[in-house]
């Protein structure tokens, strides 16, 4: 039940993130690469803190940014 609770929040996050690259799309790469390495670390953290363990989060978090990547780009494409 935990690694469900962890995967939906993380889904959260990387729409939070994904909604904030839409809205920053004038900014430089750098910018987006730092902004995805903090929500990354905000995943991670709050992965971490409901697992309790950091194989199993970083695991998680690795699984839940492949899927919704692949949602992402499955859907854009669908749309396009």
């Amino acid at each position: 039940m935990r690694v469900y609770l962890v995967m939906l929040l993380q889904f959260i996050i990387w729409s939070g993130f994904t909604f904030i690259e839409w809205l920053s799309k004038h900014d430089q790469l750098i910018y987006k690469v730092i902004m995805f390495f903090v929500f990354f670390y905000l995943a991670f953290l709050i992965g971490n803190y409901v697992t309790k363990s950091v194989r199993k989060t970083l695991f998680i978090t690795a699984l839940s940014l492949v899927i919704y990547t692949s949602f992402h780009y499955t859907m854009a494409q669908i749309m396009h």
